[in-house]
């Protein structure tokens, strides 16, 4: 936060002549110096190169209400929110360590037991050799301006959602006048439609099988569904509920036609339809086997289960839009429907499970090094084309062979799935994590520059370390993992050259002690890929 006017502005110029006058000559230059920081509203403070306060001004006393004597050496640590202390202590090792300007936002506690956001500097001074003879910062209040911000984005977000509220009316009358409009061209053609109706559903029927037969997806399966009911069943509303994951609950994946369905989820005893295995055909008024999902209709329905290799995996239900009777011949096509449906999810659920079981470490349940290297491809042509970073960090377990040969196989394998868990639990949605092989991981961080992809990984590093594995009910020990870091386009902008990098500085890590994070060295113009260490020599 610059300071507030241009007088406060030549204060702190002379603050900075005076501190450099002061740390070779230790008289008079000091006093002015003191003298001017003093008169600043900000806090003002030195301190010595290994880290602790030697310096402060009164205005830490008129924040905090302590007197400047608590804040000398790491005393400062007392008024800092519990929050930020750990941040706060690692950008100050950071800077003590590489020497760099440090600048972040912390919250300190003020006189009346409250915090205060304030904006802290800390520059490095050096002599003529570059060597850090001392520290000086500041701490600027922006409470007031972060309180402002605040308020801004309350009020962005009210007339955000206004505007959707009004997007969303707009959007309700114009499917009202669509439906409207639909239902008078309905009443007008539809004695043409009477007369053409069986011809145009065989050939429509012929088309849905062919467009079934070509989806990759269950949610192309959806589409066409969708697109396509309301061309074979005019006068019906439909949807179609599958089953879940654990077959004891209906989910509705697909509705068309504005079906009205009270909820989204039903218990499979809600449908007479997967009761009886059969068909069930409800009229208007009828109350003898009512399905309860569709319980408050006063319409006309019909449930179709959807049944493949003898398993019922899910409902086709239809609700008609007329007071009509439904003839057999209308619930012949809506079996025949069914079953081109339930066939070609079917299909689809199977060639996912082969998929699956294709691109997945039986194992840990984590992508294998196939699906990486199809990663790897598609996100380093993204990153190239849109300018944009893409981490790639390679973790390998610490000591690993010592598990196996403690404890047994057994145990190395709980190791690897328990880090898999922890892995997978650690990163973002868009991340990929990979088994590359052994106990080798890597992780591909799309959007992510250098800097963030360490942060990442050394947060996953110091995080592992309080991960508990437990085989037989006995506990396997400290886990510690090495991790080598690399960033496109700095270490390469292929594949190839971004994971020798990283397996490169993974090498570095486990050279120079484990249990520790390297970023990759930047490979000079010219010079080939990096080879790829073997994974066991790292052990």
């Amino acid at each position: 936060m610059p300071i507030a006017n241009k007088s406060s502005s030549t204060l702190w110029k002379s603050l900075l002549r005076h501190i450099r006058h002061a740390v070779g000559f230790p008289h008079r230059p000091e006093v002015h110096f003191r003298q001017l920081a003093e008169i600043i509203p900000q806090i003002i403070w030195t301190a010595i190169p290994a880290g602790g306060l030697d310096y402060c001004n009164h205005r830490w006393t008129e924040l905090t209400g302590q007197p400047v004597e608590h804040a000398m050496g790491m005393g400062w640590q007392d008024a800092l929110h519990p929050d930020d202390l750990p941040v706060a202590l690692r950008n100050w090792e950071r800077g003590q360590r590489d020497g760099a300007t440090i600048e972040a936002e912390y919250r300190f506690r003020t006189s009346d037991g409250t915090f205060r956001w304030h904006l802290v500097r800390a520059t490095a001074l050096r002599d003529p050799n570059g060597n850090i003879i001392h520290w000086f910062g500041s701490c600027t209040d922006i409470q007031d301006q972060m309180h402002a911000q605040e308020l801004l984005e309350k009020q962005i977000k009210l007339h955000t959602a206004a505007l959707m509220e009004a997007n969303a009316r707009l959007e309700a009358e114009m499917k009202e006048r669509a439906l409207a409009q639909q239902e008078l061209d309905h009443q007008n053609e539809r004695m043409l439609k009477e007369l053409t109706r069986r011809s145009v559903r065989a050939i429509t029927l012929a088309k849905l099988a062919e467009l079934l037969q070509s989806c990759g997806t269950l949610q192309d399966v959806f589409s066409v569904v969708a697109g396509m009911a309301p061309k074979v069943f005019p006068d019906f509303r439909g949807a179609v509920l599958l089953f879940n994951s654990s077959r004891k609950m209906l989910k509705v994946t697909v509705r068309w036609s504005d079906c009205a369905l009270p909820a989204e989820i039903f218990e499979p005893q809600d449908c007479w339809a997967l009761r009886t295995g059969h068909l069930h055909y409800v009229s208007a008024g009828d109350s003898t086997a009512p399905c309860a999902h569709v319980s408050s209709l006063g319409s006309s329905y019909l449930c179709v289960p959807l049944v493949s290799q003898g398993e019922a995996i899910g409902v086709l239900h239809f609700q008609i839009n007329h007071p009509i009777e439904l003839g057999d011949s209308e619930k012949s096509i809506a079996c025949t429907f069914a079953d081109q449906i339930a066939l070609s999810v079917a299909n689809l659920r199977l060639r996912e499970a082969l998929r699956n079981q294709s691109i997945r470490d039986p194992l840990t349940g984590l992508y294998n090094r196939r699906y990486l290297e199809e990663m790897m491809e598609r996100e380093t042509r993204r990153a190239v084309r849109a300018e944009h970073g893409l981490g790639v960090l390679m973790l390998d377990l610490d000591h690993f062979k010592r598990f196996n040969d403690t404890y047994g196989h057994d145990a190395g394998d709980t190791v690897l799935r328990e880090t898999a868990a922890f892995l997978t639990t650690s990163v973002r949605a868009e991340d990929i994590i990979c088994r590359y092989g052994g106990e080798e991981f890597v992780i591909i961080l799309p959007m992510a520059d250098a800097r963030a992809s360490h942060a990442r990984a050394e947060r996953i590093r110091s995080r592992i370390r309080n991960l508990s594995a437990l085989h037989q009910g006995k506990a396997l020990g400290i886990i510690t993992v090495s991790i080598g870091v690399a960033e496109l386009p700095e270490h390469g902008t292929t594949p190839k050259e971004l994971l020798a990098a990283a397996d490169a500085a993974l090498y570095r890590a486990k050279r120079d002690g484990r249990d520790r994070v390297v970023v990759a060295e930047v490979k000079p113009a010219g010079d080939p890929p990096l080879p790829v260490q073997v994974a066991p020599s790292r052990v």
